[in-house]
């Protein structure tokens, strides 16, 4: 599928980025205007929608003939009439079968009937309601996701229907996983300033039950108003080409169905909008609290704040419950005002033929075929009455994956210049960063990192170690001045080729529960066996790696917990080795190893550094005093930039107080 299906024209990017705000009600012009981009998702199954489209018309005309056969089998069969013994005229599309039908005994109507009954039975089913094949499912999302990611329906059954409705499940299937997909891979590439403001639970919602509803949209927008008005302007030719002599009154009554229909639901459609809106956001906030409390249930249980996250989850759930309940309720309300219309209008027909049956102007048949086509004629406007009502959930759901597809991504940088390997460094010009909520983290950073030393970045916290360290693979992007990569700007390189030449290892462990192999081989699948030996062995783990009873196929149980946090440390620092990178950026690598382990460690990076840029931000005077040069910040500014020794002879020196308060 192509980039540009789901997103927005450039000039209308920023009225997306207001308008999908899921803290504001959608208008109805932002309802069509969601609709609209949603039908992009069609464009990667044009040939299955044509199928289906093909195969649903073609199975219309049968259920056109059911109402004129009931009759022919009730007036010519059973009570032995003749065949045109008043004034109503059969259809156009019933001369054929008029035309071989005309003259018979009813006996041999009744047979050629059967016949076609039987034929018709292998082709498009027993019945005229279509199929639709499903799992239970509640009112909830969730369910109803299980449902939406597989569905299908047919308006027959038989061989038609099957094929119908297999095509249907594979067209639902492409494009919800299109569009999972397309979702997920925007979540993996946002911003570090945009991560951190998400919450799992909730990209966990929009990915697995908002994103399948937006295929109901490309239904709702497509071949079922299609289905809808051609079988509602066929069965509205029907009874005005047979009726409108004999019960003109007919005629009104199924032509002011429609504008019926749409008088008691387009009002309805704020309104439900808003509470699937309501709905949505509060079982996303149910997902948010037990996945932030999994997360954190060691911290839980330690501070004794059991009862206190029950609460919150049950506070939480009972909110989505009640919001469930209010847009069931009001789907009740809706389908009751539309019910009593529609009653209505059933006896006001009745009494209607029955004179007109009484008179001798009407066949008792001619009750059934009204009936029939009444009753598709009444479905149809009540299809077309909810069709924008119908469209409003699927919609809140649309708003929240497209409020996500709309967020800054790195995707969106991804059209630079090719970055060449990286031959002499990183060079800061006068850098300024800040956050998006206004917190200044940098200003006027001016220094230079070159390939072949071991850099360590140092200070108090706050001081902007990381976010300084966060600009280097361009997780961060200077608000000022310029950073520049063997002269180039990096604002101009394609990020990716930049990120694949820069390892970064971040302060907190982050190792899944798949086997030790395929957490090294996370940045480079094809790494071999002796480049993670290599790896384990520069990062001083190689010894605890053979000694585990399975070696490097050991499988690690949640975040790595099956380790200690020093195995766990040393195995992200062998991690970002494995890429063999030329440049390789660690936070805090020390903090949770022992003296002699340090060392080793430390030796490893110079070592390392000779034919790259290694960057340490650290605070253990251990590992500082083995760099090359130190980046000393505080208040987010350079205060002193040198070697260990160079600034301890600074006897002022901002470096110097520092690490004599270590010592103190």
């Amino acid at each position: 599928m192509s980039e540009a299906a789901l997103t927005p024209p450039a000039e209308e990017r920023g009225r997306y980025d207001d308008r999908l705000d899921t803290r504001t009600d959608l208008t109805t012009a932002q309802t069509i205007a969601i609709a609209r981009r949603s039908l992009g998702l069609l464009g990667e199954a044009k040939g299955l929608l044509a199928a289906k489209v093909l195969l649903g018309l073609g199975l219309m005309l049968p259920m056109l003939l059911l109402p004129w056969a009931t009759q022919i089998v009730t007036d010519n069969v059973l009570l032995g009439e003749p065949l045109h013994g008043t004034g109503v005229r059969f259809p156009p599309f019933m001369a054929p079968i008029v035309a071989v039908i005309d003259g018979l005994a009813p006996m041999q109507i009744m047979l050629f009937f059967t016949g076609l009954y039987a034929l018709l039975l292998i082709l498009v089913g027993a019945r005229a309601g279509g199929m639709t094949v499903q799992m239970f499912e509640g009112a909830d999302a969730a369910t109803q996701g299980e449902n939406r990611i597989s569905a299908g329906e047919s308006e027959g059954g038989g061989l038609l229907g099957v094929a119908e409705y297999m095509v249907n499940v594979r067209l639902t299937q492409r494009l919800a996983n299109t569009l999972r997909t397309r979702l997920f891979r925007r979540l993996t590439r946002l911003p570090m300033t945009t991560l951190a403001d998400q919450r799992i639970g909730d990209s966990l919602y929009r990915v697995l039950y908002d994103a399948p509803a937006l295929p109901d949209i490309c239904y709702w927008l497509t071949w079922r108003p299609c289905f809808v008005v051609v079988g509602a302007a066929a069965n509205l030719y029907v009874i005005t080409y047979s009726f409108a002599d004999v019960a003109p009154q007919l005629i009104w009554i199924a032509w002011s169905a429609f504008p019926a229909s749409l008088a008691i639901t387009f009002p309805a459609s704020a309104l439900l909008r808003r509470v699937n809106q309501r709905k949505r956001a509060a079982g996303a906030a149910t997902t948010n609290a037990m996945e932030e409390t999994m997360d954190n249930v060691h911290a839980v249980q330690s501070l004794g704040g059991m009862k206190q996250e029950t609460e919150r989850f049950a506070a939480r759930s009972s909110e989505s419950f009640l919001r469930e309940r209010f847009s069931l309720a009001a789907g009740i309300l809706l389908l009751v005002l539309v019910l009593a219309v529609m009653v209505a209008t059933a006896l006001y027909m009745t009494v209607l033929v029955s004179d007109k049956i009484i008179a001798g102007e009407m066949s008792p048949g001619h009750f059934m075929t009204l009936f029939l086509l009444f009753y598709a004629i009444m479905e149809a406007a009540v299809a077309v009455g909810s069709f924008w009502i119908k469209l409003q959930e699927p919609v809140a759901a649309a708003r929240r994956v497209f409020f996500h597809l709309d967020l800054e991504s790195d995707e969106d940088r991804a059209g630079g210049e090719p970055l060449p390997p990286i031959r002499r460094g990183f060079a800061f010009r006068h850098v300024d960063f800040e956050y998006p909520d206004g917190r200044r983290a940098l200003t006027d950073i001016d220094v230079e990192l070159a390939v072949g030393e071991l850099v360590a970045v140092v200070g108090p916290t706050g001081s902007g170690k990381t976010s300084f360290a966060h600009l280097i693979p361009g997780f961060l992007q200077p608000t000022r001045g310029r950073l520049l990569v063997d002269g180039r700007d990096t604002r101009e390189a394609n990020v990716d080729s930049l990120r694949d030449q820069v390892a970064y290892v971040f302060q907190e462990h982050r190792l899944f529960a798949a086997s030790i192999r395929d957490n090294l081989r996370l940045g480079k699948a094809d790494a071999t066996q002796a480049e993670l030996e290599r790896a384990l062995a520069e990062a001083a783990c190689l010894d605890f790696v053979q000694a585990l009873p399975e070696g490097l196929d050991t499988v690690l149980g949640k975040a790595g917990d099956t380790l200690s946090v020093g195995q766990q440390q040393r195995l992200c620092i062998a991690r970002g080795l494995v890429r063999n990178t030329r440049v390789l950026i660690l936070d805090e690598p020390t903090s949770a190893l022992d003296p002699q382990t340090e060392n080793d460690l430390v030796q490893s990076l110079r070592s390392s550094a000779r034919n790259r840029l290694v960057v340490v931000i650290a605070h253990r005077l251990s590992t500082i005093r083995h760099a090359d040069r130190i980046v000393f910040l505080e208040d987010g500014r350079v205060q002193d930039l040198g070697s260990h020794d160079t600034l301890m002879a600074k006897a002022d020196g901002r470096y110097r107080r520092f690490v004599e308060m270590q010592r103190a």
